[in-house]
């Protein structure tokens, strides 16, 4: 198993993008809910996203936060666990999921004001392993068995440790959710059950998985050493795909002529031919670059973990710098009237769309 605080991004001693060693000193951060504080706007916020025209920001200790005035003023949620929350995705205004530590998956049908539990890392570990068990049935001279099967008796005697980094929810029923180690759980009923996907990719390492991006039946899936996986099945089946930088990608995706993947040291490789070759974006940033937004115009907004903001117009071609932001940033979304909402170490930030259009130099 590869050590998951080395396949993380540091930055001045925090290690972020919720990828800290597993904790196992509070076994009660399941049980607790978050607690309610007037810091939490400023606290580390791991992700924003959008419910209908409502701003949704998750991060440390179980913390949600709701903006119905695009970032002007936010409230926090009540949260059943208070375990570091890593990313959020809504299907609807109403409809939608968080995940984060200790493979907590929660869910919200009211855009995000309260959440409930459907799955923490003890069930996932024992998902992880029926699967495991379900494959070494049908293959049992496969040595793909022998090495899912171990690594789910691992994953069931470590418990409840492994966080969840990303997810993606085609509907109100059917959605993905990927993590450390491998970990890859799928879902028909909205949550109510999930079932294991882990033996779909040859991930013979159990290496970290960062990201999910998909555009119809079209899904990649990113992680750490050069990682991506693709499947233009809906999931079915995936292959890997070999990218010419072996460092992580946090970020993979979908753009109008192809695909942008991009991650540790500035990293970043667009195709435009199916996955089959790749060329180097120069985006002038020697920082990690950790999440992206697509914009109402179509231009593509990155963002790296020194706080820089990257803009491209030409679908990921070339980037201008952006307004340098006072913390590290991990999550970027547009809001409801065009003003640009970063998440970071920090908290929350709103930014006027303008003002990242003058603040870009070539």
């Amino acid at each position: 198993m590869v050590d998951l605080a080395k396949g993380c991004a540091v930055l001045g001693g925090l290690v972020v993008l919720a990828c800290a060693a597993p904790a196992l000193a509070e076994p009660d951060v399941l049980e607790r809910p978050a607690l309610i504080s007037a810091r939490a706007q400023n606290s580390v916020i791991m992700a924003v996203t959008t419910a209908g025209k409502r701003l949704v920001a998750v991060g440390e200790r179980g913390i949600v936060l709701t903006s119905d005035d695009n970032g002007d003023s936010w409230k926090q949620s009540a949260v059943p666990v208070s375990v570091a929350l890593t990313n959020a995705r809504f299907v609807t205004e109403k409809t939608g999921w968080a995940i984060g530590h200790s493979g907590v998956v929660l869910k919200s049908e009211d855009g995000g004001l309260s959440w409930v539990k459907q799955l923490d890392g003890t069930k996932a570990a024992a998902i992880v392993l029926e699967t495991a068990n379900a494959f070494a049935a049908a293959h049992p001279d496969d040595m793909k068995s022998r090495r899912l099967l171990g690594e789910a008796d691992q994953k069931v005697a470590e418990g409840a440790d492994k966080p969840f980094l990303d997810l993606y929810f085609k509907n109100e029923r059917e959605g993905f959710i990927v993590g450390a180690y491998g970990l890859f759980l799928a879902t028909g009923d909205g949550g109510q059950s999930w079932q294991g996907r882990q033996d779909r990719l040859d991930n013979r390492k159990g290496l970290h998985l960062y990201a999910i991006d998909v555009a119809g039946d079209d899904i990649l899936i990113s992680g750490e050493q050069g990682t991506l996986y693709h499947s233009a099945d809906g999931g079915a089946a995936f292959e890997a795909v070999k990218l010419p930088y072996d460092g992580t990608y946090f970020g993979v995706r979908h753009i109008k002529d192809g695909v942008l993947a991009f991650g540790l040291r500035g990293n970043a490789y667009r195709s435009a031919d199916g996955l089959k070759s790749w060329s180097k974006v120069e985006t002038n940033d020697p920082e990690t670059l950790t999440a992206s937004v697509t914009l109402a115009d179509g231009s593509l907004l990155l963002v790296d973990l020194t706080g820089n903001l990257l803009l491209s117009g030409d679908q990921g071609h070339s980037f201008r710098m952006g307004p340098r932001q006072a913390m590290p940033l991990t999550g970027v979304v547009e809001a409801g009237n065009g003003a640009v909402v970063v998440s970071g170490l920090g908290g929350i930030t709103r930014l006027a769309r303008q003002s990242i259009d003058q603040g870009s130099v070539k």
